[in-house]
């Protein structure tokens, strides 16, 4: 593992263990990782044993710790996350890469998937989205019944989380609620999320929004599946992480 500051944040380089290359070998491919956390928590232990898991399977995994509410807003993450992928194409070829996040890392790794063309930066080869808070406007009639068999969430404490990681900029600006972005151009995408997940509603509203922008996209749904269930060690968790290995996979 290699710390080092970019753009004033700390980052992550996670390695894989080294091997020899072998003829027939997969190639190395990276991953960009967002953690979770309504953008106002700091990493935590689940979110690494999730990233120890996938640098154990071979792949290299970049953390940056990006700057959280209320301290810093979503406008500090563009350029921290621009570098990151920049210096990440010195050594992997962009369909080497792949972009994922959970729950707020899920929204933040949208939003900046759709902001790539500002940075003059090619689109990575695919999106895993775990539990994605793409909406924090949560507004969709459709919540207060997953809310209802939610154990974790609530709408009250993640309407105040939304407030500050939008600044003062609407809770449906694309930049905060990455659903109401521009969504042709996207890599294919794989959704995961339970049914008793507070986001599930908006997920579903993702998924036909990316079919009709004609983006190749798989939705993994877990019945009674609870929020970011993939980091879990449950059974549905580890059947979770099993597909997810299998979709870094060239």
């Amino acid at each position: 593992m290699e710390q080092r500051s970019v753009e004033g944040f700390s980052c992550y380089s996670v390695m894989p263990r080294p091997v020899a290359a072998s003829a027939g070998s997969p190639k190395p491919s990276a991953v960009l990782y967002l953690h979770g956390g309504s953008y106002i928590s700091p990493i935590s232990t689940w979110h690494w044993r999730f990233i120890a898991r996938l640098a154990a399977a071979g792949h290299r995994v970049e953390v940056p710790l990006y700057g959280l509410a209320p301290d810093y807003s979503h406008r500090d993450a563009p350029a921290l996350l621009a570098s990151v992928y920049r210096r990440l194409l010195e050594d992997y070829d962009s369909q080497d890469v792949a972009f994922m996040g959970d729950s707020a890392g899920g929204g933040l790794a949208l939003a900046f998937a759709q902001q790539l063309s500002e940075w003059s930066l090619p689109q990575p080869r695919r999106l895993i989205l775990l539990s994605p808070w793409v909406d924090v406007a949560m507004e969709n009639p459709e919540l207060a019944a997953v809310e209802a068999v939610d154990p974790w969430l609530s709408r009250a404490g993640l309407r105040v989380a939304a407030r500050a990681w939008a600044s003062g900029d609407a809770l449906t600006d694309p930049r905060v609620s990455p659903v109401n972005g521009t969504l042709s151009g996207l890599p294919p995408t794989d959704l995961f999320v339970g049914t008793h997940d507070l986001p599930y509603p908006d997920v579903l509203k993702l998924e036909r929004l990316l079919k009709s922008a004609g983006i190749p996209v798989s939705l993994h749904i877990a019945d009674g599946g609870v929020h970011v269930y993939p980091l879990l060690p449950v059974p549905e968790g580890m059947a979770a992480k099993k597909k997810i290995l299998e979709l870094l996979q060239p």
